[in-house]
């Protein structure tokens, strides 16, 4: 799907998804189709994007993220280890705000990765989703729905 299909001020969550991807693994599938999501393929498509400085790239690193943060969300849909690659050759994340889940949210993904710096707080995707839905009142409604562990996170998480 081409960038300027959606605008991104309409859409909540922008996911830039690694073409290695394997979907058949993806936490986010059966979401591609949502409006207020933004699914753009890693190469291909990045360099379609504007500027994402009114955006916050949920990361590892920076400020816990806060009822106060606002949207646009960015997601970097990949392993660990491509995540890094991407995040480094995406120049329109340069300008993102950065915030981290907080530390009291954790994982069900049974992670067989050992890239991720906190196996334990590095959340797959759509617990990220959730998460930042949660914290900041954005509503996102079945979400989890098609997510495997959904019961184990939200036994974990709530």
């Amino acid at each position: 799907m081409s960038v300027e299909m959606k605008k991104l001020e309409t859409v909540s969550f922008i996911i830039i998804r690694h073409r290695k991807e394997n979907l058949k693994k993806c936490s986010l599938r059966g979401l591609e189709g949502r409006s207020d999501m933004l699914f753009v393929q890693y190469p291909e498509f990045v360099k379609d994007l504007p500027t994402l400085d009114h955006c916050v790239l949920l990361d590892m690193e920076g400020e816990p993220l806060s009822k106060e943060d606002c949207g646009p969300f960015v997601f970097l849909d990949a392993t660990w280890k491509y995540a890094t690659v991407m995040r480094e050759n995406i120049p329109q994340l340069s300008s993102c705000r950065r915030r981290k889940i907080p530390d009291q949210w954790c994982t069900a993904y049974p992670r067989k990765q050992s890239e991720c710096i906190d196996p334990i707080r590095g959340l797959a995707t759509v617990e990220a989703i959730y998460a930042v839905s949660s914290i900041t009142n954005t509503p996102m409604d079945c979400v989890l729905d098609h997510y495997h562990w959904k019961e184990q996170f939200l036994e974990l998480n709530l």
